[in-house]
């Protein structure tokens, strides 16, 4: 491979950075993709949605070979450290360099896909490459429900093979990943005067690692919103705990990081309410369960708390929320080291006289996924939540069988002397609702090594994104000669 191509490669990157893309917010994305096909004169075609189709032809004039889909989406988790000043809307990535790894200042890196964006665009823009003809495929609003892959239409792509950019690990080949659904409770809550006695904190947990909350589910992490529920439920037990408003979690497709109550409790209990959390964090540490090194805890005296929720909704919530299944469900039995049914309590919100919690559920097996939900509604309803769902979307079934498959297998081994790895992921891909809109296609997926994505510590590893980069051209210049026609 010519540096200029590397170089190529990682100008894109940098552009991409340049253009803020936050779910559903995604027009200058789309202008920036429209202004690059413009420019070199290739074809595009839009969707109501705005997913966008950039086609080229193949680089032999003479031969009619069939197409090939490179795909990616355009949106990135926006999530940043507490005492960060970044607007997503507007504001550029800014990045910095770290031995092998590429990383942003406070602020998600958005590598998660916009490397597989600058992948595409990179091969695009080469003209010294023998590739077929490419169908690249970019979508909307993957990160907050995977819309755009929704909205596709069956006579958007004609392509029957697909290779998607949205994995985080080099070397390895992904065919399957797991189906997800979000459950949502909505408590109706009254705000009424507290008694005089009663003295106001403010208690807020954070510095915890966060993570993907499919990709990260299985590690040693700690949920801010479990564990700050778990330590209000003890106090609770000992004493008359009322919340004024709870809050935690950004994202329903991210640990949380972060959460935060305004509380009050019986004034005479307030210096064992200190020594009670004193207490709960050497607990804490002491755990084997969880790997939290920097969380930190704040607890200080807050004089403007004069109401609180009423206290049977207060501790319900507590209550589900410290005893609520979260994590790992059940491993798989087919897949080493696969999740195969999880659940996350990823956010919850205190909007006027409502609290909102929102769960995320996932499963490769339908019948599981069903049933981890209806656990979680029951959860809820029991303590009078009104309980709904999102639309959800279906898992990608395994094909052992695949051609597509077989090549990429094949190119790495001649390229690295190593057998890639096949395996599942515990996550939504948009695969699986390709499949599901066009069952002929076959479909991988394959990416660089990423660490810490949807989190503050995402990270880029280098030296994998220049080394899938030149797999993908192999990939797809093994396909030129396997089906020319």
């Amino acid at each position: 491979m010519k540096k200029n191509e590397l170089k190529t490669l990682w100008t894109f990157f940098s552009q991409i950075n340049q253009t803020p893309r936050p779910s559903k917010l995604e027009q200058k994305m789309i202008e920036f993709l429209i202004n690059f096909a413009t420019e070199r004169h290739l074809e595009y075609t839009s969707d109501s949605a705005g997913n966008l189709i950039i086609t080229k032809a193949a680089s032999n004039k003479e031969t009619n070979s069939n197409p090939i889909a490179l795909q990616a989406h355009m949106d990135m988790v926006c999530e940043k450290n507490i005492d960060s000043m970044h607007n997503f809307t507007t504001d550029p990535i800014i990045t910095y360099t770290d031995g092998d790894w590429i990383k942003a200042v406070g602020t998600t890196l958005g590598a998660d896909d916009g490397i597989g964006i600058a992948m595409i665009l990179s091969i695009l823009d080469s003209n010294d490459l023998d590739l077929p003809r490419l169908e690249c495929l970019f979508t909307v609003d993957e990160e907050t429900g995977l819309t755009g892959a929704k909205a596709l239409q069956s006579d958007f792509l004609t392509s029957q093979s697909l290779i998607n950019l949205d994995s985080e690990d080099d070397g390895e080949i992904f065919i399957g990943s797991a189906g997800g659904v979000d459950t949502i409770a909505t408590f109706d809550i009254n705000q009424s005067t507290l008694p005089s006695n009663y003295f106001g904190f403010s208690i807020t947990l954070k510095g915890l690692k966060g993570g993907h909350s499919g990709d990260d589910i299985h590690r040693p992490l700690g949920n801010a919103i479990i564990i700050l529920s778990q330590f209000l439920s003890s106090v609770n037990q000992e004493t008359d705990l009322r919340i004024h408003q709870i809050n935690g979690g950004n994202l329903r497709n991210a640990i949380p990081r972060e959460a935060s109550a305004n509380i009050a409790i019986p004034i005479e209990f307030k210096e064992k309410l200190r020594v009670m959390l004193n207490l709960f964090i050497a607990e804490l540490e002491t755990m084997t369960s969880i790997q939290e090194p920097t969380m930190h805890w704040e607890l200080e005296s807050n004089f403007e708390i004069k109401t609180a929720i009423d206290s049977h909704i207060s501790q319900g919530i507590l209550t589900a929320l410290s005893t609520c299944p979260n994590g790992v469900i059940k491993m798989s039995d087919h897949i080493s080291e696969l999740v195969e049914t999880s659940t996350n309590i990823a956010s919850i919100r205190t909007i006027e006289n409502k609290i909102v919690i929102v769960s995320s559920q996932r499963s490769s097996i339908q019948e599981s996924l069903s049933q981890i939900s209806k656990t979680i509604s029951n959860q809820f309803r029991n303590i009078g939540a009104t309980v709904s769902h999102s639309d959800g979307y279906p898992g990608w079934e395994i094909n052992l069988e695949s051609p597509l498959l077989k090549l990429a297998m094949q190119s790495h081994q001649k390229l690295f002397q190593t057998p890639a790895k096949v395996k599942a992921i515990h996550a939504g891909l948009e695969c699986g609702l390709f499949k599901e809109k066009f069952p002929d296609l076959d479909v991988i997926s394959i990416g660089p090594t990423m660490r810490g994505v949807h989190s503050p510590d995402e990270r880029l590893s280098i030296q994998s994104t220049e080394k899938t980069y030149y797999w993908l051209i192999d990939i797809l210049q093994s396909f030129q000669k396997l089906n020319d026609i």
